[in-house]
């Protein structure tokens, strides 16, 4: 079971004006951006484990970012990266699993050899699903995405006892996925009018599931805030 509802205080995005937090001091940090979807994949699995007071937030402004942040916490200039331990390490997917292995709280990888596989296999394949939504971004949209959510819709499937891709589990897997479903659902229904649950009732029970978990909602951005933003990114005629 995920850990009881926290009323968390976000913190201020730091910018190039802000002063760095002290580093290796003994506290573990989460550098992150509240609108991004690599960083909100390893901040649900902190709220679901409960870690809230283990693992503090610090979200960067990546539009005015500080120069500190590349120059002495993280080199590759990218949330999200995790300070623990004396180190700083970064890649969300890595990420998720270092935090399930290294922190207490219920654990989010299956104990079923099947369910282990078929997990590694959908991690594995959301670093492609994100890059086909994205490039369709610019080119014929709906026909060039509509593919990937089928790949999902049809992923749902493989284990009928709950909702989740592992079935009555949630795990790793949905979070990999829902941080970058939340803002291709949003960004595809606010300027292309395309309902990606259309005619996919297992991804519709899925997104309806996963918005039932405090950890996500709690993580969750404003839909016409994702797409004033995506629409910036992508669309911006240059």
């Amino acid at each position: 079971m995920a850990a009881a509802t926290v009323n968390e205080h976000l913190p201020t995005p730091l910018d190039a004006t802000s002063e760095q937090p002290p580093l290796f001091d003994g506290t573990t940090r989460l550098y992150t951006n509240y609108t991004c979807p690599f960083a909100q994949r390893v901040w649900i699995i902190r709220n679901y484990k409960g870690l809230h007071d283990k693992i503090k937030l610090v979200p960067i402004n990546l539009q005015n970012r500080p120069a500190w942040y590349k120059e002495r916490v993280y080199h590759v200039n990218k949330v999200p990266s995790l300070e623990h331990n004396g180190k700083v390490i970064g890649e969300s997917l890595d990420l998720i699993k270092y935090v399930d292995i290294n922190f207490e709280g219920p654990s989010l990888q299956p104990n079923d050899p099947a369910k282990k596989e078929f997990a590694e296999e959908l991690i594995t394949y959301s670093d492609t699903f994100n890059k086909i939504v994205f490039t369709s971004f610019k080119g014929e949209t709906v026909k060039e995405a509509g593919p990937a959510f089928d790949h999902l819709e049809n992923a749902l499937h493989k284990f009928n006892d709950g909702p989740f891709f592992l079935g009555h589990e949630f795990s790793l897997v949905d979070i990999a996925y829902i941080a970058f479903v939340e803002k291709f659902q949003a960004f595809l229904s606010g300027v292309w009018n395309y309902d990606i649950t259309a005619g996919r009732p297992k991804l519709t029970k899925w997104i309806e599931e996963v918005n039932k978990i405090d950890a996500y909602k709690s993580t969750k951005t404003d839909p016409k805030v994702i797409v004033e933003l995506y629409s910036a990114i992508f669309l911006a005629k240059h």
